[in-house]
């Protein structure tokens, strides 16, 4: 089979990808498996929203949103987006809960929601640039969490001592 360069015929059908031409009654291209279109068919400009929805795998869409990671500001969190983008997996930002900074700046927390479906594909592709939350990065925080309330209860138990004791 060789390949023949789209002609301004539109009867016969071409491939979008590689410009093969096939009879009218088929539909996709025996080469590449690309839907046909009409031969000289020019496609229309896409605008960035319509590129982005193209990468997005379908089967990545369902199911409730679940949180896979967080940014510390809107950058982060846009990064983070744009990398699962490239794995397939749509994702929303979302101020995190606490946040005490003003809607309208892009300083503060970032949540970084995903489809329940898309939540391993998206998990995995943050591990392996190592920016997925890990048992290593809580372990030091929960530390210090049990110390400082150890040192409380250490110093209320002082206070306490010293109160009746006088």
């Amino acid at each position: 089979m060789s390949k023949k360069k789209t002609s301004s015929s539109s009867e016969t059908l071409a491939c979008p990808a590689c410009g093969l031409e096939h009879a009218p009654d088929e539909r996709f291209c025996r080469d590449c498996g690309m839907p046909l279109v009409r031969a000289g068919y020019e496609e229309p400009a896409r605008d960035q929203a319509h590129e982005r929805a193209r990468k997005i795998k379908p089967e990545f869409t369902r199911g409730p949103l679940a949180r896979v990671a967080g940014g510390r500001n809107q950058a982060e969190a846009e990064l983070i987006q744009n990398i699962l983008l490239e794995e397939g997996v749509p994702s929303v930002l979302r101020r995190s809960p606490g946040s005490d900074v003003p809607d309208f700046l892009a300083a503060g927390n970032r949540d970084v929601l995903v489809p329940e479906s898309g939540y391993e594909a998206a998990r995995e592709a943050l591990n392996a640039l190592d920016m997925g939350p890990s048992e290593a990065q809580y372990g030091p925080r929960v530390a210090w969490l049990v110390a400082a309330l150890v040192g409380m209860v250490a110093i209320a138990a002082l206070v306490a001592w010293a109160i009746t004791s006088a």
